[in-house]
């Protein structure tokens, strides 16, 4: 088995980050590594939700489907995926950050069949594979957040509301 660690911060809220990544039929807008994804389950996000992805192996895209299987809004999500002799297993953490959002993603990744018996030299590939899929998540939160509608502003000028200069 392979454990792959990583933390993040975003500049997006808890609750708007937690409900666009706990939703895995967004992970090919955020990590490199997946080519496709779609809810496969109908129904809110929580738990039993299903996706269906579609994840790069080399030149192959392979079919990946993932449950959700545990579910704290806005807090943590659990997912498990099987899928071409891998399975794994993602926790993802959120916890709130001054400036936004800290994400904690843990990601336990098995390899079964004869691929078993090469996990053991994928590590440092596994490893480019997880810091490119946080760097594709920091930049897809942060864009969320900077798309987000600036707060109100006090009008400070003398323009009353009818749009007539006062005098």
């Amino acid at each position: 088995m392979t454990r792959l660690e990583r933390r993040l911060e975003t500049r997006l809220g808890i609750d708007e980050a937690f409900t666009f990544v706990a939703d895995f039929g967004n992970a090919m807008h955020w990590d490199p590594g997946v080519a496709t994804s779609v809810s496969a389950s109908a129904g809110p996000v929580g738990v039993g939700k299903r996706f269906q992805l579609g994840v790069r192996m080399g030149s192959r895209v392979t079919p990946m489907e993932y449950r959700i299987t545990a579910f704290e809004a806005p807090r943590r999500v659990v997912l498990e995926g099987e899928g071409s002799g891998v399975t794994a297993t993602d926790e993802i953490r959120f916890s709130p950050a001054p400036n936004g959002t800290t994400i904690d993603y843990v990601a336990d990744i098995r390899l079964g069949g004869l691929l078993r018996l090469a996990q053991p030299f994928l590590g440092g590939r596994f490893k480019a594979l997880a810091d490119d899929a946080v760097e594709g998540m920091r930049a897809a939160l942060d864009a969320r957040a900077d798309a987000a509608p600036a707060a109100p502003v006090d009008d400070l000028d003398d323009t009353p509301s009818t749009g007539v200069p006062a005098r």
